[in-house]
């Protein structure tokens, strides 16, 4: 069926057929239209009394004027923010998503094509993406499991509310090697803010790991209180009861060759690598440039947060940041 806007008039036969109690199936075959149509118009200009005529024309009408007045093409001075967002590590999602919010209606993929045309033109744009715009490799799990872990807890003794991410203060911990086992970075994420924690080690060594962690802790914006920590199977996390002792955190680990029971975990590792990429020396990077690559994720939207950044998800901020621009 052949998609036509609604008329004043046909919204004012809507109004009396459903005010009958009409099905909307029936209201569609009786004006010639898709029943889709008549969903997605009830839907969209109901208010708190209802559907009425006139307050769903004028809603429509206002709908029309607010699309028509948004940019439809990236302006200098938006490309200039979208550039610098880029520079900031930030992704063509989150950035679009961020805009958004502030009423600026721009797709992702209207900034990847800003980027390959940027590519083509010689610049380095996309030396900024996540993956510098390559294809996913298929995972595989060859280091999993390793080691004897004494008096291990599996995950599947781990509390169900810790699957569903419903409160801050489950975390999940794990490793990140530099090039030839030169220098590592112990990372740690909660589950339902995302919010990150870094922190340069002195070789895979147990023993450093629970005064690490509880120093990392020190570092939130807040007070959180602390319920679980899951790891995958290094060594370097054997020290386990030593870490509940510290922090009060019950410790659990993943299932080996299952890094998915980590996913998170594992996809923050991957945005650390946007800032120290793998086949880098880990020990070249200073405990402040570790601290700057933290600062810079709490800080970044995600989508999973609703556009809002870990750090404004873990202090209690509903609504995302806002972007200076003029257009």
């Amino acid at each position: 069926m052949r998609y036509q806007q609604l008329t004043r008039d046909a919204r004012c036969q809507i109004n009396t057929l459903v005010s009958t109690g009409m099905l909307q199936k029936d209201i569609a075959k009786h004006l010639g239209i898709s029943s889709s149509t008549i969903c997605r118009e009830l839907k969209r200009n109901s208010g708190q009394r209802g559907y009425r005529y006139k307050q769903a024309d004028a809603k429509a009408v206002d709908r029309r004027y607010q699309a028509s007045s948004r940019p439809k093409k990236m302006l200098p001075n938006l490309i200039e923010v979208i550039e610098e967002k880029l520079l900031e590590k930030w992704s063509p999602e989150q950035i679009s998503g961020v805009l958004e919010s502030n009423n600026i209606l721009i797709s992702h993929e209207s900034i990847y094509r800003h980027i390959w045309a940027n590519k083509k033109a010689g610049r380095d744009l996309y030396t900024h993406l996540r993956r510098r715009g390559k294809k996913y490799n298929r995972r595989g799990a060859k280091t999993a499991g390793r080691g004897c872990i004494p008096n291990r807890v599996d995950i599947q003794q781990r509390p169900k509310i810790v699957e569903r991410k419903m409160r801050i203060g489950d975390w999940e911990g794990d490793t990140i090697i530099g090039a030839s086992q030169k220098g590592v970075i112990l990372s740690l994420v909660d589950r339902k803010s995302k919010y990150t924690l870094l922190a340069k080690m002195e070789g895979k060594y147990a023993g450093q790991v629970p005064g690490l962690i509880k120093s990392c802790f020190k570092r939130l914006p807040r007070k959180v209180i602390g319920h679980s920590i899951t790891f995958d199977n290094g060594k370097e996390f054997s020290k386990h009861e030593e870490i509940t002792k510290k922090t009060g955190l019950s410790c659990y680990f993943a299932t080996p060759y299952h890094s998915w029971e980590r996913g998170l975990n594992e996809h923050t590792n991957g945005l650390v690598r946007q800032y120290c990429p793998k086949g880098s020396n880990l020990t070249h990077y200073s405990d402040e440039d570790i601290q700057y690559v933290e600062d810079q994720l709490n800080n970044r939207p995600r989508k999973v947060l609703g556009y809002r950044t870990p750090r404004e998800v873990l202090v209690g901020i509903k609504k995302p940041q806002q972007i200076a621009l003029q257009c």
